[in-house]
């Protein structure tokens, strides 16, 4: 279950990168995803929850549906063994923090996580498989 792109369903956006603009790293960004995926390690979805946006939230209910919902559809955002971030880009209007995380098995996935900026803390608002980039061996 790939629920996450969920919000770019229900908030109308997605298809084709139109606009895009890559920004300047932004620490506050990559820390939010840091900090949320750090809590999925330690199985503390609690934790994990308060970095997602006050949409994903509503649209989850609990912490405990919104674990559930990363466990069975992010396992390698739920257990990964590395974590990188790749580009910022501002898409429509909207962040998105480029990262690749590979799994356990070694695989290697690479997401876009749409961020917004809630009463001065930045909060995910979104997450969608994208293709991982080329690299070089």
């Amino acid at each position: 279950m790939r629920s996450l792109i969920f919000a770019l369903t229900l908030m109308g956006i997605g298809g084709v990168a139109v606009g895009q603009d890559t920004q300047t790293r932004n620490p506050g960004i990559e820390n939010t995803i840091e900090q949320q995926i750090e809590a999925f390690q330690v199985d503390d979805f609690a934790k994990a929850f308060e970095y997602a946006s006050p949409t994903i939230q509503g649209l989850f209910g609990t912490s405990e549906n919104f674990g559930a919902m990363v466990q069975n559809g992010y396992p390698m955002v739920w257990r990964p063994k590395d974590v990188r971030f790749g580009e910022l880009r501002q898409i429509e209007g909207n962040l998105w923090q480029q990262v690749i995380v590979i799994d356990q098995a070694g695989q290697v996935f690479a997401l876009d996580y749409m961020m917004v900026e809630v009463k001065g803390d930045w909060r995910i608002a979104a997450v969608q498989m994208i293709p991982p980039p080329e690299v070089a061996v």
